[in-house]
Formats: C-alpha cells, structure tokens, sequence
C-alpha cells in the first residue's frame, strides 16, 4: 500500500480542449497516462491529484473527467487548481460522490486527510506576495485561511495517528505566506504543480527550509511519483 502524487491532469472528456497545441510533450496524454497509472499503482494504493483535473467550465462538464479518475486503480484525493472552473462548494462535491458512487475519490478542500501514514493538508495557493496587486492580496489571504483550516484538521489528526507525517500538497509553487504556515506546524515536504515546461535546474528544491517537489504530470511524464512505501 504506496502513496503517489501527481497534478496538472488537464482532462477534457467532457470539454473540446486538445492539449497537445501545448507542445508534443501533450499528445495522447490522456492516453499515456492511463496506461502508466495502471501500471503503477494498484487498487490498495493511494493517489494525490493536487489540482488542474479537468477543463470543463461547469460540473457537468467535468463529471466525465471524474468518471475517468474513479475508474482507475486507488484511491484518489483531488485538490483544486487555478483552471478549475468546475469546482463545487465542499457539499455539492460530497453530493456528488454520494450520488455517482464515485467511492475512490475524495476532495481536499479546508480539510485534511489521513492514509499509509501520511496526513494530507493544503490548498490551492495563488501567485507570489512580490509585487501581488490588491486583488491578488486578497486572494493570496484567502488561501492562507484556507491552509490554516486544513492545518487545523491536519493537527488533530497528528493527535490520533502521531507517528504520521504532516505533507502539504499546494498547486501553485507556495508562497512565503504558505510556507510560514507550513513551517510554524512542523511541515517538512511540500508537493505542487502548475509550473509547465519548465528545465529541472530551474525548479527549487526547498523553500524556507521546507523540501518542495514538482510534480506536474508533464513535468514527470505523466506517471504518478510514489512518495511512500
């Protein structure tokens, strides 16, 4: 029973969003993927999907995208990113995988959860506070709160399982304000996506004294990276 991470699916079942005009890095990725997924993890194993799933701008055009995560092995837990226009409140997302039967998937959203040892927190994130304009300010607040609640619910975890680890998966790269939170609870790795195209030498490997990882599916070839045994 492993741990795998991966974001930026960019899934268009359900939207016409061919993403091979990004680069041929994109074509058939859908395909590829599903087929490394399936040889890499297994129905006892645990997927975090941190955000980016789907193209689709209402819900209805992401339940496509969904049906396709549910029916690959594991179990997933799905965050959002900034191109999830779909996204529902905590309890339309819950109605949903109540009502479709979609039993692998769960969403991190002001919340936290507990699998193999590992409690998973965090939040979508948003641009750097260097030069962030007012409403980029107030976003940038947001999900500080946002990250604070999920490490509220990450803490009582700890209190239930304490030799588990506190991981934080973030979609955008964190921030100096996610990082202090991260920092002030005891978060040692933190996981992200978005950054696309990108040369390895480029990406950081610690922030804050805080191990930071991408993981954006084109960045790792679209093969969910196991980070635990």
């Amino acid at each position: 029973m492993s741990v795998f991470v991966i974001a930026d699916l960019h899934l268009s079942h359900g939207a016409d969003k061919p993403m091979d005009v990004f680069g041929a890095k994109w074509e058939n990725h859908t395909e590829r993927l599903r087929e490394n997924w399936l040889n890499t993890v297994s129905e006892e194993d645990t997927v975090m999907i941190i955000g980016d799933i789907s193209w689709g701008l209402r819900f209805e055009n992401a339940v496509d995208d969904l049906g396709f995560i549910h029916s690959l092995p594991g179990k997933k837990i799905i965050s959002k990113g900034n191109h999830d226009l779909w996204w529902q409140s905590a309890k339309k997302l819950n109605e949903y995988k109540a009502a479709s039967g979609a039993d692998s998937i769960s969403f991190l959203y002001n919340n936290a959860y507990y699998a193999e040892g590992i409690i998973f927190c965090g939040t979508r994130g948003w641009v750097d506070e260097e030069n962030a304009c007012e409403k980029d300010k107030k976003i940038i607040a947001r999900e500080a709160g946002r990250l604070n609640l999920s490490m509220m619910q990450a803490l009582a975890l700890n209190q239930e399982h304490p030799e588990a680890e506190i991981i934080c998966f973030i979609h955008y790269p964190p921030t100096q304000s996610l990082t202090e939170i991260m920092r002030a609870n005891g978060v040692r790795r933190c996981y992200f996506g978005h950054l696309h195209g990108v040369h390895k030498e480029s990406v950081p490997q610690h922030m804050g004294g805080i191990e930071v990882h991408l993981v954006a599916a084109d960045y790792i070839g679209f093969r969910p990276v196991k980070i635990k045994e």
